[in-house]
């Protein structure tokens, strides 16, 4: 008898957390907690629009698809392309001939990144991968006629690396798809016969661990059948218990339904939000994808990097930071040193980042920028600028008389002194050290505890008992 309750109860709970098909269910899976520990991905535009290398990754639809043309791509083609030439002309110039995936994962490794995101297909509609339904329109049929989703999933996955793939769900100029649209999406051509079928397929193939969907705001999730695909992904695919996904699943839905929220490019919220957040951003400020053209002027400088992610980080975010490789298949050496160096700062200071969670005050500005981050009875305060004196001023925290200080980096403890009574800190600093990326961590342990058990746990006291 009680083996029969103990299946009962086994297949009961095994039926409850199964998801349906609408938003209520899907919006209440819990992410995965990989996902919130690993507070760093590293992004990747590659695609035929690398091969042009001018405007942007949206170079095709500005050239051709947008009325009217953008003047610079039209003068750029004139200029340097024989007359009539089209388009998917460029993918036989996509040739990837230098592409290592160990040495391209050796570099993610090296950022410090704990994932790895690969347009697996741009708005373009060509497949970084052999699709059956993208027919001579992918890279095992031309250009490099190489599977270089798998082959970088693989050498990523070698490195401990969690691997997703950005897949976009409309194409600027599949027939099918125009023809929904010509329809004002009251049917499903191009979701049924196009879509989908390589939706499933690309998951089953490769397995990605991040589904991060874009090209939804022409549309409705009901025309893309997005909820239908998710109620699938988090109970029957091969990734159902780690596989965490955006919120681009139609228009409407950004910022507002999925597994975390992206909501815009490059978005920044101005407090804590109350749903996880992820921050995707550039080093190239004018472009996702490879561009000829950049200079120095247009990138992100370390500093300005490492500020980006100690912020997003402070305010519960992850960090996906995107590079475009070059059509021959190498990450630009500019590129390479901007993640190297996150990763050496990382190396000394990851403690304040990884696994950390945000605390109740995210940032004060006293004397300089600190932003802050915490793990159990540790605050992490991390400096963005280098103070003018040798000392720092804290007032957020709550100090007991066995707080210690010390410097990521340094073992050596910090003196202080409280500023009042009821908290706040001075820091004697050491000598900091002169590093490009101009940010530094102080470790503040053994702080208050019944503040701590009070703010992280919800336990009280009364007198010297705990109360919820």
């Amino acid at each position: 008898m009680l083996a029969v309750s103990v299946l009962v109860f086994a297949v009961v709970g095994q039926t409850a957390a199964r998801y349906t098909a609408d938003w209520t269910s899907l919006d209440a899976r819990p992410l995965p907690t990989w996902y919130d520990e690993a507070k760093l991905g590293i992004f990747l535009h590659w695609g035929v629009f690398s091969v042009p290398g001018f405007d942007s990754e949206w170079f095709w639809w500005h050239w051709k698809g947008q009325q009217p043309p953008d003047p610079k791509c039209v003068s750029y083609m004139s200029k340097n392309y024989p007359p009539g030439f089209s388009y998917p002309e460029f993918a036989p110039q996509f040739h990837g001939q230098f592409f290592d995936p160990e040495e391209w994962a050796d570099i993610f490794k090296a950022s410090g990144a704990k994932y790895v995101v690969l347009t697996a297909k741009h708005h373009e509609g060509f497949t970084n991968w052999g699709s059956p339904y993208s027919w001579n329109w992918n890279s095992v049929d031309t250009g490099p006629h190489r599977d270089l989703v798998g082959d970088l999933g693989d050498a990523v996955r070698n490195r401990s690396l969690h691997y997703g793939l950005y897949n976009s769900l409309f194409e600027w100029f599949h027939p099918l798809y125009l023809t929904d649209k010509k329809n004002s999406f009251k049917t499903q051509l191009f979701v049924m016969q196009k879509l989908l079928p390589e939706l499933y397929a690309m998951v089953v193939r490769y397995r990605p661990e991040v589904i991060w969907s874009d090209g939804d705001w022409e549309a409705p999730d009901t025309y893309w059948n997005s909820t239908q695909f998710l109620a699938w992904l988090y109970n029957d695919s091969p990734v159902k218990d780690t596989v965490v996904t955006n919120d681009r699943w139609g228009a409407g839905c950004s910022c507002k339904h999925g597994g975390y929220y992206n909501c815009e490019d490059k978005y920044t919220p101005g407090q804590l939000p109350k749903h996880k957040w992820e921050k995707c951003t550039s080093v190239d400020t004018f472009s996702w994808g490879y561009r000829r053209n950049m200079k120095m002027s247009d990138l992100l400088d370390l500093p300005t990097i490492i500020a980006d992610l100690v912020q997003t980080v402070a305010l519960g975010g992850n960090y996906l930071l995107n590079v475009g490789p070059t059509p021959d298949g190498t990450i630009p050496p500019v590129f390479e040193e901007r993640l190297r160096g996150v990763g050496a700062w990382l190396m000394v200071n990851g403690e304040a980042i990884y696994a950390t969670k945000p605390w109740r005050v995210q940032m004060e500005n006293s004397t300089i920028p600190v932003w802050y981050t915490t793990k159990g009875t540790t605050v992490y305060a991390i400096l963005t600028t280098r103070p003018s004196k040798s000392t720092v001023k804290l007032l957020e925290p709550k100090t007991s008389a066995n707080t210690q200080v010390t410097l990521l980096g340094n073992p050596a403890r910090l003196s202080w002194s409280p500023v009042r009574p009821d908290g706040g800190l001075t820091v004697l600093l050491p000598e900091l050290p002169h590093i490009p990326a101009h940010a530094w961590t102080l470790k503040l342990d053994n702080i208050h505890l019944k503040k701590w058990l009070q703010e992280n746990l919800g336990l009280y006291f009364q007198g010297s008992s705990v109360v919820w």
